[in-house]
């Protein structure tokens, strides 16, 4: 996800077709329900990335965008559906498939038998990359908008994991986590989710020199049937809305600016709300790439 110097061209070629072998092929044929229209992003390709539709329990969960090189999804898609239950106390997971195509098709908790750890230890993060590394694990696919407990449980996979700083991931990000689960009450239908990072422009950002760090946080939703008696406040949410949040405190202030007037905590680790065109703009420009998230714009009511 990162040396990026030369541009997005490293990042990010047409999603490609072909067979799929078990739960990683080209083109999330499997899972294509967790995307609008059963429409991956458009213009987000690159060689070196693999659709996991993520499996646990036999049933699929969601679907993330992961690169090995970099060990990092680089977007994870999911409906938004509203926890029943608490977040579930419960072990970190992998997945096996990232080592070999005919493994188990769901995700596998730590710790990874010994015999097969070295080999999946050079396709993915690990438990120990996160040890004493000064980041949280992250959440693109965050367990309190899954429903079921075996939804939410799911979400704890490395394969659905950044590192982000504490600021961010229990401060002003979860804020807008909690901002967008309660949107969904004026959702009449589903509302698709799709969260994402955004590299640095340059240069190795790594934990254990070797899980790359977002410099900053990306997500947008699509609802594409909503309450027809919306307050006038709410509007401006639908059908689309999304927000970019700094991962960073000394990244600089053109993509999301620095309120100097929060706590010290949450300070340099702000989030900017925006319109999905504005995200669509912002990641253009820096990966260099025509990204369309939703097809339509998700302007073609269900």
């Amino acid at each position: 996800m990162l040396q990026f110097s030369m541009g997005a061209l490293l990042l990010l070629p047409l999603w490609f077709g072909g067979l799929a072998i078990g739960e990683i092929s080209k083109d999330f044929s499997q899972c294509l329900d967790f995307f609008y229209k059963r429409t991956p992003p458009q213009g987000i390709t690159a060689a070196g990335y693999d659709p996991i539709c993520q499996r646990y329990k036999n049933q699929y969960r969601f679907a993330s965008l992961y690169q090995r090189q970099h060990r990092a999804p680089l977007y994870s898609a999911y409906i938004l559906s509203p926890a029943d239950g608490n977040r579930p106390d419960v072990s970190w997971m992998y997945e096996p498939q990232l080592e070999s195509r005919t493994a188990d098709p769901n995700m596998k908790p730590f710790p990874i038998p010994q015999p097969l750890y070295w080999r999946v230890k050079e396709n993915q993060a690990v438990f120990a990359d996160y040890k004493d590394s000064g980041y949280t694990r992250g959440h693109l696919n965050p367990s309190m908008h899954q429903r079921t407990m075996d939804d939410r449980t799911a979400t704890f996979t490395l394969t659905n994991i950044v590192p982000q700083r504490k600021g961010s991931n229990a401060g002003t990000w979860n804020s807008l986590e909690r901002e967008v689960l309660g949107r969904k009450a004026f959702c009449r239908g589903q509302m698709y989710v799709i969260t994402g990072t955004m590299p640095y422009r340059s240069g190795a950002h790594q934990i254990n020199e070797r899980v790359s760090v977002p410099e900053y946080m990306w997500s947008a939703y699509c609802c594409p049937s909503y309450r027809s008696d919306l307050p006038g406040y709410m509007k401006p949410f639908f059908p689309t809305y999304a927000a970019v949040g700094r991962n960073d405190r000394k990244s600089g202030e053109e993509i999301v600016p620095v309120d100097p007037n929060v706590n010290a905590e949450k300070q340099g680790y702000d989030v900017r709300r925006m319109s999905l065109e504005t995200l669509e703009g912002i990641l253009n420009t820096r990966l260099r790439m025509p990204v369309s998230l939703f097809k339509g714009h998700c302007k073609n009511k269900e």
